[in-house]
């Protein structure tokens, strides 16, 4: 039997560590990428769960720890910049024996890219364009290198996955708009609290600042219907929605907004749930938010390292029958997906209360925070988040 090639569309979280998994267990892998190289935006992500076990078996846990942002609490800030309320994030991992770390997500690629880099190819600076199947394998054509066929081919291409459009459907046929949009910038200097992240709430709308390793990350959340027209690559248009939507709120916003205006590394997109009745179709599967988004309270980086190690098994386990292991890794992986893409509401109603009594009424609770009880709930709900946007944002 000739080794098995595959096809991985995205270099992010969930590409690379399939990669890594799968030429472990003697696959040969390619992995393409439309981004010129790994990316440079620096939004923290939680390694945490299941993903703390896959990392440890990479060899990569120590390296993760050591790029660690070391946030020790959250603080809620009112319009002229006083403490209204603080949750003690030691606490609630000591409460919770969590092993989690929190990294950037720049330093969470390129840590697993290196993982992975010598037993896989890269091709960055391109993008698939059509896939044509037949019961033996899968013609790709890409953008730029010339067609190849390889016999799978992988989308963790994230949440607008050019692998799910071409094999799947257009995306508004799985995309599901939660009534939020996350933006996140980086700021020139250090934060000015330290290790913690400052939060400041107005009626349906969070701004953040959070400290990430001496460069400190702004962030904005916001409550809005689908906007008309939206444009994920739109800068300008995104500079726009920002600074429109948080015209007149106090604290360091209007400090931020000139900001926004200024930046040319804005990154604005929706909160928005994946959802299909099934992650494959023949000899193309989907990975991580490109299958299954979450959302932005959702642990989606430690999902995708999670799944990434479940397909991987799965496929080496039947690697003659893919449809047979695709459908192996679906029925495990949800177990882990499906819980989490019902908290979006709660989680939402922590962060970004929609009135001023729930913003009162939610600084008001972090007083009470960590009970034994409920730590490990409210751990989950404040700190979990869709990739790539920031922790705490």
């Amino acid at each position: 039997m000739t080794t098995p090639s595959v096809l991985i569309s995205g270099a992010g979280v969930g590409g690379p560590t399939l990669a890594y998994w799968l030429a472990e267990r003697g696959f040969r892998t390619t992995v393409v990428e439309r981004a010129a190289g790994l990316r440079t935006s620096g939004n923290p992500v939680d390694v945490r769960g299941p993903a703390v076990e896959v990392a440890e078996r990479m060899g990569v846990m120590e390296r993760l720890r050591e790029a660690a942002t070391d946030v020790t609490a959250m603080s809620f800030v009112n319009g002229s910049g006083r403490q209204v309320g603080r949750v003690n994030m030691r606490a609630l991992q000591r409460a919770t024996g969590s092993r989690e770390v929190e990294v950037t997500r720049t330093d969470l690629a390129r840590i697993l890219y290196e993982a992975g880099r010598d037993s896989a190819e890269f091709l960055f600076d391109d993008t698939i364009t059509s896939l044509s199947q037949d019961g033996g394998g899968v013609e790709v054509t890409f953008e730029k290198a010339a067609p190849r066929r390889f016999d799978l081919v992988i989308g963790a291409d994230g949440l607008h996955s050019t692998t799910r459009r071409i094999a799947f459907g257009p995306e508004e046929d799985f995309v599901r708009h939660m009534g939020l949009y996350v933006a996140t910038m980086q700021l020139n200097g250090p934060a000015e609290h330290g290790k913690d992240v400052v939060l400041h709430n107005a009626p349906g709308r969070m701004a953040s600042v959070h400290p990430v390793r001496g460069r400190a990350l702004a962030a904005f959340i916001f409550r809005s219907p689908a906007v008309q027209g939206f444009d994920h690559r739109d800068i300008e248009q995104h500079k726009r929605i920002v600074t429109d939507t948080y015209a007149g709120d106090g604290w360091r916003v209007p400090e931020l907004l000139d900001r926004v205006r200024a930046a040319d590394d804005l990154w604005l997109d929706s909160v928005s749930q994946v959802r299909l009745d099934r992650w494959s179709k023949g000899r193309v599967a989907l990975l991580g938010d490109a299958a299954s988004s979450v959302s932005l309270f959702g642990d989606g980086s430690t999902l995708a390292m999670a799944g990434a190690y479940t397909l991987a098994e799965e496929l080496a386990a039947s690697p003659a029958d893919p449809r047979s292991a695709f459908a192996r890794y679906e029925a495990r992986h949800r177990t882990l997906v499906d819980p989490k893409q019902n908290n979006v509401a709660m989680a939402a109603s922590l962060m970004v209360p929609s009135t001023r009594t729930g913003i009162a009424a939610r600084n008001l609770a972090t007083h009470l925070w960590p009970a034994a009880a409920t730590a490990g709930r409210l751990r989950n709900l404040l700190t979990s988040r869709r990739d790539p946007a920031p922790a705490a944002a």
